[in-house]
């Protein structure tokens, strides 16, 4: 498979995950849930889940549009960098803050290092 086509998969990757958290609402009953916590907490949690909903359809917006862009140029491959080190920290905060042993968790877990493993391809491959 060529850089580009993982680029792809990598845009599409990172949309689907925006579409994911899009639900969290409801997958969480956060509406119920989240009372539980502060006024304070009940906002950022909410905040800081809409900036990544933002963040993940950027990543997706670049991979799919500007793919050659992410290959060929200095700033490109530092966003590839940049992209594959969220990755790798995400999975990595799963193993401290999430100490969840269940079948969705650990199929996450699988699914980050999914997303490391292509995220990193472009950068590897010659």
């Amino acid at each position: 498979m060529d850089k580009i086509s993982i680029l792809y998969i990598c845009g599409i990757y990172n949309f689907l995950f925006a579409i994911f958290h899009m639900f969290f609402w409801k997958i969480f009953n956060w509406k119920k849930d989240l009372k539980k916590n502060s006024i304070a907490n009940q906002a950022i949690m909410q905040i800081l889940n809409i900036r990544l909903i933002y963040i993940f359809l950027l990543m997706a917006f670049v991979y799919i549009f500007y793919p050659e862009q992410l290959m060929e140029t200095r700033i490109g491959n530092i966003l590839l960098i940049g992209f594959s080190g969220f990755w790798i920290g995400r999975t990595i905060e799963q193993f401290i803050f999430l100490k969840v042993k269940s079948k969705m968790a650990n199929a996450l877990t699988v699914i980050f290092i999914i997303g490391i493993i292509i995220h990193l391809t472009p950068l590897i491959l010659e």
